[in-house]
């Protein structure tokens, strides 16, 4: 069995996983060299040799225990066909969202403007570098992709006011995110990847009031959805404000908390694998402080299924020596 797959089916709190959000990316050196010849993001991600390559060359310098496909949750307005583009220093702009022209995508049409995303996961699982390893497809939360695609840039820069006043569109768009989340999944699971996270990153957007209908509900059917395939999942509902009650009504297989929990109130309050936790912001420390935070978080979960790994993505100003040496340390505990 594979270290991720025994720790969340066996609830094997011997094993201590470790796998980074945002691995494959800014702050390795081989990464930006390609990024340099390839300014176009969604192009890049739609280059599935390159896309790969991406993929493993976190799991080449650091031997962490999974690998998550190079890709963006923004692959699926992308493939409903929303005008999707990343501009540097600013993140993504989307076009507008046109219901008529989203209403005439079918599953074909769907899959195949993604299949070279599916085709890099192929790819990246017969790749002798995966033997033992896990390969983690993703997918953004309904409740995310609904606020991106509606806001068409990241609500960090600017929410719409009255986001939420036209119920009858909400309502359309939410259950197509579903539908298509869904389809998006099946063909990731189907091209390799062996667990699928979701990532609600703007879960802490929303009030008490809209919780149950944009991110309970939805969230839980694409759950029981992959769960059904006979594949574990993991959530991340950054930013929620009871994990607890999201994990009893939601029900994935692994929680990954953010930095703002308290892990030992985590530790007491819920009995599925736990992931993540530690501030991003503590890799830009010095070693000692790296060392103290990590020991922490394994302390604290030593008896407890327990991934390791960050409370949001690895910062693109990380020193790479420093995630060398956390993964040692995770190793070593």
């Amino acid at each position: 069995m594979r270290p991720l797959e025994e720790c969340i089916k066996n609830k094997n709190t011997k094993l201590k996983p470790i796998w980074l959000m945002r691995q494959a990316g800014r702050y390795l050196p081989e990464f930006r060299e390609i990024r340099v010849k390839n300014p176009d993001f969604i192009k890049l991600c739609l280059n599935a040799n390159l896309a790969s390559n991406i993929t493993l060359q976190p799991i080449k310098r650091f031997k962490f225990d999974a690998a998550i496909i190079f890709s963006d949750i923004l692959m699926l307005p992308y493939g409903l066909g929303q005008e999707v583009n990343f501009k540097k220093n600013f993140g993504p702009i989307l076009g507008d969202v046109d219901i008529k022209k989203i209403n005439q995508t079918n599953e074909i049409k769907f899959s195949n403007k993604l299949k070279s995303v599916y085709e890099a996961l192929k790819i990246t699982a017969q790749n002798e570098l995966m033997k033992n390893k896990d390969l983690i497809g993703f997918v953004g939360a309904p409740w995310t992709i609904l606020v991106y695609m509606i806001n068409k840039q990241s609500p960090k820069k600017n929410l719409i006011k009255d986001f939420l006043k036209d119920e009858i569109f909400i309502n359309e768009l939410i259950s197509i995110i579903e539908k298509f989340l869904k389809i998006h999944i099946n063909n990731q699971i189907k091209n390799g990847a062996t667990i699928i996270q979701i990532f609600d990153s703007w879960a802490g957007l929303l009030e008490e009031k809209n919780i149950f209908e944009l991110i309970y509900n939805p969230t839980s059917r694409i759950v029981d959805y992959v769960k059904s395939l006979n594949i574990p999942v993991i959530c991340f509902p950054r930013g929620i404000k009871n994990y607890k009650k999201y994990c009893q009504i939601v029900k994935p297989d692994v929680i990954n908390i953010d930095y703002e929990v308290d892990p030992k109130k985590i530790k007491e309050e819920i009995n599925i694998t736990v992931q993540g936790g530690l501030n991003p912001k503590t890799l830009l420390t010095d070693k000692e402080n790296l060392k103290k935070e990590t020991l922490k978080y394994l302390d604290i979960f030593k008896d407890h299924p327990y991934i390791f790994n960050l409370g949001h993505g690895v910062l693109p100003e990380t020193n790479p020596n420093m995630v060398d040496y956390l993964v040692k340390l995770v190793k070593d505990y």
